[in-house]
């Protein structure tokens, strides 16, 4: 019955876990699966699953194979352990060896899956490490490119960790086999192992001393490159003169300690020459790589800081500089003395004429106040875009009007996910104009969206926007209702291409687990030319669809020439490997917006485009997603023509040039010219000055579209330089 038992118990664990994590993976994965081929980007689902496989198996049977191996050797002369059953001092019964080495068989195949699948998370490392493309720059210290630091370090460090971890894991799987055993215990008179359990121990800690010899050379050096023990980031004169050789002294009495521990099994004196080999790793590793340097950094750099890091800082200036694209900004002197004339104004009229008489926020709560029309309405964020409108260039704010199904009357599933389905145009004004009433001027407004002006308003259902959080049936026997028009409603039916279709019963028996709706399953409404829009917020789309790229906080929407929405997300290629590089808040080292994301309202389609073909890391992803990123000249004029300079990237370029300005190592030092970003006080907050204005540049020819802010001395408020990012 024993067998029977035990099968049936087992039988049952297995499919509590099939039910648990295997069938909601695999419904996920089906998801997924029809999702992104509706994008048509299967290719990112599927290197990301044959990669992630690849690094679980491999990590898997690894860790299974060490630990295992360790267990059998451990388990040679295992003797019955006693066991407590029934009254605690009865010690009478012994547990059987079978039942021990079965647990511990189970823990390591449990373990050996836990760090698979933390081994599998690091998939988008692993092809950096695969694909990558030289940066074409060196690093001045190691003298290694660049890409070293952001490819291959990461992955090095990874793989030495792994062992160093399987190695002190074994050793304790060992160490508590054989005291389980005998063959090692401790009593308060003796201690004592046996020769298989000291040979066995010993061996183990002669590999870790190894290990920790190798993650000194091959991780431990090169992470020198990220130190703060100067005033800056990246090695400082400590670093190179006395941590750089201590770590090479460290590696030494790593290997020494090593040759200890086996001459010791040699001997037959394991214990005492163990202990040795500690001692001596643990004292040159604190002489050689804390309390050296730390004496020379204030005994003999603090004094005369400067002299001493005048090289480094250089090498910190220039690689931040080099980092965050400050290298590349033209400088140019601009006469603040001059006197304004009517012929300046004349000569300057596109600049005058868009003069901003509006700001963002306040024109967001009157959109919303005489625009909105229905309460399911909400307009998300205004934006500043310019277009040529009859004739001329104008700047103007654009706010999309999107559907809030958490404001709709009535929240039933025919409501939210069948007939209300997707929000509606968008509202359109000048920045220099107001009416009399003190109201902006509206050049396309109402439902359904008219427009004053040349800007058409073809398609302005917007089915993929900011608010579109839930999932839409569309084609299905519910109307699907478009706009309100009096007292009246005008329904649609959606004729795009986007969405996955229904199909038969397996498919819509998935999506219905999927989306954990049984009305999904059952609705009669809902049949096998039905498509369900889903993941239709934009920035989740772009994210899940790219998932190798960092995404900017301020998606906007652009109107093409046939009159259809589209919206642009900027997107960086971002490393926090750069070295000597300054860090901002979340550690990144190096930032391009490599990536322009277009996804249309309406269809729902994700298109990326390379705008800046040069940057390495967009390079490399391209090489490990072949055909997913598109070349900028592929992508339409009428959108180019609305490409602008990203706000997050300015903000971080401004803020870290109020400072990078200075190249020269002893200006940065005393920081003798440092600069600061005025800031206004708005809605209780203080926001750094910033604006996207048109203007005609000085020596320039036609007024343009730029972002700008201004630049003060620290603590003054006076105009020292003024930073512009040309969008045109």
């Amino acid at each position: 019955m024993r067998p029977a038992g035990r099968s049936t118990a087992l039988v049952i664990v297995g499919g509590v876990l099939a039910i648990l994590i295997v069938f909601p993976a695999l419904v996920r994965f089906g998801a997924s699966w029809l999702w992104f081929g509706e994008l048509g980007f299967r290719t990112i689902l599927t290197t990301e699953i044959a990669t992630r496989a690849v690094l679980f198996g491999l990590a898997a049977i690894v860790v299974f194979a060490v630990l295992y191996l360790n267990l059998r050797l451990a388990r040679r002369y295992q003797r019955p352990i006693p066991a407590i059953v029934g009254d605690i001092n009865d010690l009478t019964q012994r547990m059987p060896v079978e039942a021990l080495t079965r647990l511990s068989s189970v823990g390591v195949v449990v373990l050996s899956l836990f760090i698979g699948s933390i081994a599998s998370s690091g998939w988008l490392s692993v092809l950096q490490f695969l694909h990558g493309v030289p940066f074409g720059v060196v690093d001045p210290v190691l003298g290694r490119d660049v890409g070293f630091y952001v490819y291959r370090l990461p992955v090095i460090s990874g793989v030495v960790a792994l062992f160093s971890s399987l190695t002190v894991l074994s050793l304790l799987v060992a160490v508590a086999t054989y005291f389980t055993s005998g063959d090692i215990g401790f009593t308060p008179h003796r201690k004592w192992m046996t020769r298989p359990a000291s040979v066995h121990v010993a061996t183990l800690l002669a590999v870790f001393f190894v290990l920790a010899a190798v993650q000194i050379w091959l991780v431990g050096v090169p992470m020198l490159l990220y130190a703060s023990t100067g005033p800056f980031n990246g090695a400082s004169f400590t670093d190179v003169h006395t941590r750089l050789p201590g770590l090479h002294v460290s590696a030494v009495a790593a290997l020494a300690a090593a040759g200890l521990v086996v001459l010791g099994l040699t001997r037959r004196k394991s214990t005492p020459y163990t202990a040795a080999a500690v001692a001596l790793y643990a004292a040159v590793s604190f002489l050689a790589r804390v309390a050296v340097p730390a004496g020379v950094q204030k005994l003999v750099v603090a004094p005369t800081e400067l002299t001493r890091e005048r090289p480094y800082l250089t090498h910190h200036i220039a690689a931040t500089r080099t980092a965050w694209g400050l290298d590349s900004v033209q400088t140019r002197e601009v006469n603040a003395e001059q006197v304004l004339t009517m012929r300046d104004i004349q000569e300057n009229g596109a600049t005058i004429e868009n003069v901003r008489l509006w700001d963002r926020e306040p024109l967001l709560q009157t959109f919303g106040q005489i625009q909105e029309i229905r309460t399911y309405y909400d307009f998300v964020s205004v934006d500043d875009d310019r277009y040529w409108i009859d004739g001329r260039y104008r700047q103007v704010h654009l706010s999309p009007r999107e559907l809030n199904v958490a404001s709709l009357p009535t929240r039933s599933f025919i409501n939210e996910h069948l007939t209300f389905t997707h929000g509606m145009g968008f509202t359109l004004a000048p920045v220099n104009q107001v009416t009399a009433e003190g109201l902006p001027v509206l050049f396309v407004k109402d439902l359904p969206p008219a427009s004053s002006v040349s800007i058409p308003t073809t398609r302005p259902q917007i089915y993929f926007g900011e608010l579109t959080s839930s999932y839409a049936i569309v084609n299905t026997k519910q109307r699907e209702f478009d706009y309100p028009a009096g007292e009246a409603n005008v329904f649609t039916a959606y004729e795009g291409t986007g969405g996955v279709p229904i199909g038969g019963l397996f498919r819509r028996s998935l999506l219905a687990w999927h989306f954990r709706s049984l009305k999904l399953l059952l609705s009669g409404d809902i049949t096998a030319e039905s498509r369900i829009l889903f993941r239709r917020g934009i920035v989740e789309r772009a994210a899940q669809a790219l998932p190798f790229v960092r995404l900017d906080s301020d998606p906007y929407l652009v109107i093409n020439d046939a009159g259809e929405l589209k919206w642009v997300l900027d997107a960086y290629t971002t490393t926090r490997r750069y070295p000597y590089a300054q860090p901002v808040a979340d550690g990144t080292t190096y930032t391009r917006n490599s990536v322009k994301i277009v996804i249309d309202a309406y269809h729902g389609t994700v298109r990326a485009f390379i705008a800046e073909p040069k940057d390495p890391l967009v390079r490399t992803w391209a090489q490990a997603f072949p055909g997913i990123l598109m070349p900028l000249d592929s992508m339409p004029q009428d959108l180019r023509a609305h490409l602008r300079y990203p706000e997050d990237l300015f903000r971080v370029q401004a803020s870290l040039y109020t400072a990078y300005h200075m190249t020269g190592p002893d200006e940065f030092y005393h920081r003798e010219d440092q600069w600061q970003i005025p800031v206004l006080g708005q809605n209780g907050q203080e926001n750094a000055f910033m604006r996207r204005i048109v203007m005609r540049l000085p020596d320039e020819a036609r007024e343009e579209f730029i972002f700008m802010s201004p630049f003060t001395p620290r603590g003054k408020d006076n105009l020292a330089a003024w930073m512009v990012a040309r969008n045109d």
